[in-house]
């Protein structure tokens, strides 16, 4: 699990709370089930200190459990925010971001929970320092950045709280 040092429940979204819990129904009911079945039949080979199948199989039966406890107790604890903010003018949790920096280069985010995050989909975490600059900004904003690289300023020119967006990253 993340290391939180904050004191807010851990936000998602319905689409990352989903994913979540398909993962957690994936691993319960297929996947481990099949490793059980792989291990059993190794087991039935005979001498388990040399059997590969067997040992590997052992192996991904404790990634599968300590997966499915993290998952479970994640679930348990997580904050799924279904509805749209009041302002829909200022960004916030859920939003679909486009900023654009001072060469003129955009960008599209969407802010999501820790669990969800994907920069190649565009899905930063509310925890990042970028994330956490931009939230309460409303269209036209600069945003300052101190990165690793130097400092950098950022405008928002769109905020967008639509599913469509979320159209523009499948392939």
């Amino acid at each position: 699990m993340s290391k939180n040092t904050c004191s807010r429940p851990p936000y998602i979204t319905p689409e990352g709370a989903k994913a979540l819990q398909d993962e957690l129904d994936y691993l319960w009911r297929i996947k481990r089930p099949e490793v059980t079945q792989t291990v059993a039949e190794a087991a039935a080979l005979g001498d388990r200190s040399e059997n590969a199948e067997y040992i590997y199989g052992k192996k991904q039966l404790r990634e599968i459990d300590r997966r499915v406890r993290y998952l479970r107790k994640r679930l348990e604890h997580i904050k799924v925010v279904d509805s749209l903010p009041e302002q829909r003018d200022k960004v916030y949790f859920g939003a679909w971001v486009t900023v654009e920096d001072e060469e003129g280069i955009q960008a599209h985010y969407r802010i999501v929970g820790t669990d969800e995050s994907d920069a190649s989909q565009g899905l930063i975490s509310i925890d990042t320092p970028v994330a956490r600059a931009m939230i309460g900004k409303t269209l036209f904003d600069e945003v300052d950045l101190v990165l690793p690289s130097g400092h950098k300023t950022i405008t928002v020119i769109a905020i967008d709280y639509t599913e469509s967006s979320s159209q523009m990253f499948e392939k």
